[in-house]
């Protein structure tokens, strides 16, 4: 059983009938689903899940005190703590008094804050630059059951992906750490002997790359421990999952370090290839940081195209 499944028959099974018996006044003003942190919210979710944090539950996501009081809110926790403890085999946790709930009864403007930095979900360009990607992924992640009024529904829609200037701008950078780290680097530190440099070296380049397959796909990168998981699902490039886990997987001597700069030069290949139909580059050459500056050109605000081509890469 999936998370995310187990949410919505919890919610149909319990959570629904609660709303419409109890709080049918202000249900209208609520938004229900399951979205935020986890990985069941991604679909990432396996049954070694569920040794944590894996239950039947949902989010009631309220608007501000001025449309639903402290004293709703209060009543509403207190109805879903209520609900049944378990569900279809699986036992719910206990609320935190404190806060820190995944589940439950919600402030949105709380739930945006946490991750967007404010309580609207308004960003201006350059806020995406301080922003890491998997706390907007998860705002947009997950499902909404309802949301009658529509208000995170549609700021969900306006998250759904970053301004295409900010893409171009993490892209470049990437573009250029791949270079740097796999085509250049990865191979002196080799011939050095310095195999930790060389491992570092290698492990930069499969990072930056996989933020570039992420970025050409339009999705967010997730968070670390779920990229190549998520790399598996993307329509392009997935194919070069076997070759980045190879490049960190495998060591560092003669035979394989040779074996690894031409696999190098595959993935840049391959990337290269999609930045040429996506007419981000007109660069003729394989190294990498050439098609970094051709897709830095590509930007419009000249505000963002004129910051150093390096900017973005942490994000």
């Amino acid at each position: 059983m999936k998370g995310l499944e187990l949410s919505r028959q919890f919610y149909l099974a319990y959570g629904a009938p609660m709303l419409e018996e109890q709080f049918s006044a202000i249900t209208s003003l609520l938004a229900v689903g399951l979205v935020g942190s986890g990985s069941e919210c991604f679909g990432y979710d396996d049954e070694l899940s569920q040794d944590h944090d894996f239950e039947p539950g949902f989010c009631l996501f309220l608007p501000g005190e001025d449309v639903i009081s402290s004293r709703e809110a209060f009543a509403l926790e207190r109805a879903y703590a209520k609900l049944p403890k378990e569900f279809m085999g699986y036992k719910r946790s206990p609320l935190n008094p404190v806060g820190g709930n995944r589940h439950g009864v919600l402030r949105l403007s709380d739930f945006l804050r946490e991750r967007l930095g404010n309580g609207d979900g308004c960003l201006a360009p350059m806020d995406w630059f301080y922003l890491p990607e998997q706390a907007v992924a998860e705002v947009t992640n997950g499902c909404i059951f309802r949301d009658d009024a529509g208000i995170f529904t549609t700021l969900r829609e306006v998250l759904a992906y970053m301004p295409e200037d900010v893409r171009l701008k993490k892209l470049a950078g990437n573009l250029l750490l791949m270079g740097q780290a796999g085509q250049y680097n990865y191979s002196r530190c080799v011939a050095r002997g310095e195999l930790g440099a060389a491992q570092l070296a290698m492990a930069e380049f499969v990072k930056a790359a996989l933020h570039v397959l992420f970025l050409l796909n339009r999705r967010y990168m997730p968070y670390y421990k779920w990229r190549f998981r998520a790399l598996r699902e993307l329509p392009l490039l997935s194919t070069l999952e076997q070759p980045l886990t190879y490049l960190l997987a495998s060591g560092n001597g003669e035979a394989e370090a040779t074996q690894k700069t031409a696999m190098i030069e595959h993935v840049c290949a391959e990337i290269i290839t999609v930045l040429r139909e996506q007419h981000l580059t007109a660069y003729a050459g394989g190294e990498m940081e050439g098609h970094a500056y051709a897709v830095n050109d590509c930007i419009q605000d000249a505000s963002i195209r004129n910051l150093h081509v390096l900017y973005a890469v942490d994000n």
